[in-house]
């Protein structure tokens, strides 16, 4: 290269300089949300994990963690009402293995807990293993807190998610006849006392609330099959699809907005991620979401 060339190209360099430092910000700025896809539900769980940065970025020794899935409904694990099995030990196992002193699982659930709890097949996933506490509610340990959201002021949540060191957010991506679909950020039901039949007055603002209030550090959506219609409840095997995915992100509203293209709808279809993001709890544009797939 001769001398006039070699100046002409230092010069393009220090011009681009600048926009090259913009991109590479945006990139850093991108949520990231991964995306593991496969068979077998224990691996593409670790996977998803281990893509956004693996679970001792989140868990340190000694902590209490609460691992909270969806097992809100009396239904087998093929009719994908509830978070699978699989999928809550995966998460549980990563939380052991990155030294967590207790590891506790619950929901407030929808239907009978005992009915909820054994069908769903979670409680007896977790039989046996040390330092794991998978039991019902406690309605006495629900403690009101001030949201002052726009549409709650306060609101009960479980003291038990209130106190732990660190909250990991595992729902099931499902059709929900009144949002659309429940995600990650609907799944904070599962923590909420009271009389729930009331938020649904303002749903979308009223989740929008508790969420703003209490934040998962993790949200990991078992997509590893979807209930596509006559949600959140379910029943009709003939509603299931197997998608043999599982997502994961800090950022509970990009997860959601991720989620929400398995059922051919956009983010902006579903008025629970738009509120969220409208109080900035997280990214619903899809063009500015980091998605690796694992």
């Amino acid at each position: 290269m001769n001398r006039r060339n070699f100046v002409k190209s230092v010069g393009t360099l220090t011009l681009m300089a600048p926009l090259l430092i913009r991109e590479a910000l945006a990139a850093v700025d991108q949520p990231l949300v991964a995306v593991a896809e496969g068979s077998d539900y224990t691996a593409i769980t670790r996977r998803a994990i281990n893509a956004v940065g693996g679970m001792k970025k989140y868990v340190k020794p000694g902590d209490v963690v609460v691992v909270k899935p969806n097992m809100g409904w009396d239904r087998s694990v093929d009719l994908a009402a509830n978070t699978h099995p699989l999928v809550v030990r995966a998460v549980v196992e990563e939380c052991l293995a990155a030294g967590a002193r207790k590891v506790k699982v619950f929901d407030n659930t929808c239907n009978d807990s005992r009915r909820c709890y054994v069908n769903s097949g979670i409680e007896n996933a977790l039989k046996g293993m040390k330092n794991v506490e998978c039991k019902q509610i406690e309605p006495e340990r629900f403690k009101k807190v001030p949201l002052n959201g726009q549409f709650l002021k306060e609101w009960e949540l479980y003291d038990e998610a209130l106190s732990a060191n660190v909250y990991i957010n595992v729902p099931i991506a499902k059709h929900h006849g009144l949002s659309r679909l429940t995600l990650g950020l609907k799944n904070v039901m599962g923590i909420m006392g009271g009389n729930r039949g009331y938020i649904h007055r303002n749903l979308d603002s009223a989740i929008a609330d508790v969420n703003a209030y209490f934040k998962a550090h993790l949200t990991i959506i078992d997509a590893t099959r979807i209930l596509t219609a006559h949600g959140p409840q379910g029943g009709n095997i003939a509603d299931v699809r197997v998608t043999n995915k599982v997502i994961a992100s800090t950022d509970i509203v990009a997860a959601d907005a991720f989620a929400t293209t398995l059922f051919g709808l956009k983010p902006a279809d579903i008025p629970l991620t738009v509120a969220a993001h409208k109080r900035g709890l997280g990214e619903m544009n899809l063009d500015r979401i980091r998605v690796v797939r694992v």
